[in-house]
């Protein structure tokens, strides 16, 4: 008789909620329009729910990023055609990708991490041709807030100078194992072209990162110290108000004024 792995137990540290439905995990796959020509990496596939659908797609190479190495070892075994790295996707060299030409992402994310990783990815990959990702349904709708909403944020402002994001569809948390207390959602990425992205991810960095740890504040509150004839000219230009708060510049405004700030 073949012999039989024990189950493997979820680890609470690593975050792990395995999913269970093959019909999500399909809906999933399928979002991303995996072809037999594409470059797939997967985030912590797990247990393989996502994996064994894009092994069917016949992808050219698929790449998966497991950080917990029983599993890792489990996958390599299943599909030993599988490229397996065993390695915390938090530390992974994003950018080195930009060398092998255009890939897809694709992943059902741990909560804990999900939107330090989509930060390094979007910015990073510029050969991302599409990514979807499994988040919190908090995170999801500040992935895909509009200026002016409570959910608009850092990520927002950020994620959304790289890609056009949409928010596929909410998933219950009665589909995982163990169960998580809160919903989570899948959200779609796709990249601008790299002629319409920031030229300066510093200096958007550090604006996005001073406006909104301080949220609550005008913005010509916050950039009092740093207020020259440029940015105040910039508002004029703009037609905004420095009155306003930092959820009210849309992404764009966020990467201009952050060449002049």
């Amino acid at each position: 008789m073949p012999r039989q792995d024990p189950p493997h137990r979820a680890k609470k540290s690593l975050g792990q909620n395995f999913l269970t439905d093959p019909n999500i995990c399909r809906k999933i796959v399928d979002a991303l329009a995996p072809s037999a020509d594409d470059y797939i990496i997967e985030i912590g596939p797990g247990q393989g729910a996502l994996t064994e659908h894009l092994v069917e797609t016949g992808a050219r190479r698929l790449r998966a990023l497991e950080m917990d190495y029983d599993l890792a070892d489990r996958l390599a075994e299943r599909w030993p055609g599988l490229d397996v790295v065993r390695t915390d996707a938090l530390k992974f060299p994003w950018d080195e990708l930009n060398d092998t030409g255009p890939c897809k992402i694709i992943g059902n994310l741990p909560y804990n991490v999900g939107s330090k990783l989509i930060w390094d990815i979007v910015s990073k990959v510029e050969t991302l041709s599409r990514a979807v990702f499994m988040v919190q349904h908090e995170v999801a709708l500040r992935l895909t807030a509009e200026p002016g909403t409570k959910a608009y944020g850092g990520l927002t402002a950020w994620v959304k100078n790289y890609c056009d994001t949409r928010y596929l569809f909410k998933v219950p948390p009665t589909v995982f194992r163990p169960r998580p207390k809160v919903d989570s959602a899948v959200v779609r990425f796709d990249p601008f072209p790299l002629t319409d992205r920031p030229v300066d991810r510093e200096r958007l960095s550090g604006l996005v990162k001073l406006l909104f740890q301080q949220r609550r504040k005008q913005i010509s509150t916050i950039l009092r110290k740093r207020m020259k004839p440029e940015i105040e000219e910039w508002f004029q230009k703009e037609g905004v108000s420095p009155s306003l708060r930092p959820e009210n510049l849309t992404p764009t405004q966020f990467r201009s004024l952050s060449l002049i700030y």
